[in-house]
């Protein structure tokens, strides 16, 4: 019961997390340097790209799912672009915790046997 309960909530903060890194990518976006149209375009194709590659790779319906351990890869893509965006745009204690609060979130999904997904039987 309670290893259901922590899957529950490491599952939802999973979530909390994906959506953050994508605000700090469009955050990073548009604190780039350069014209108003150059990073309106980048606070709204930095996230968008996110988008792509969770969708394509690692959310729970994903079009072309990978395993564990190239799972990390995409993952790591924009989970680390969100913390890069954090760190140039001058917020480098929100980008620490941003790499360890995902980086500890996937090894408590780890630990407890479950997949990005949900599933059971990492």
């Amino acid at each position: 019961m309670a290893t259901h309960l922590f899957r529950g909530l490491n599952l939802m903060v999973r979530f909390g997390l994906e959506i953050c890194a994508l605000v700090a990518l469009g955050y990073g976006g548009w604190h780039l340097p350069g014209p108003l149209w150059v990073r309106l375009a980048a606070a709204v194709l930095l996230p968008a790209a996110g988008v792509v590659v969770w969708g394509q790779w690692v959310a729970p319906r994903a079009r072309r799912p990978l395993t564990d351990p190239l799972r990390l890869v995409p993952e790591w893509v924009v989970f680390g672009g969100a913390t890069v965006a954090l760190l140039a745009s001058g917020h480098p204690p929100l980008a620490v915790l941003m790499a360890v609060a995902a980086a500890a979130n996937r090894l408590a999904l780890h630990l407890l046997g479950t997949t990005t997904g949900g599933r059971q039987g990492v």
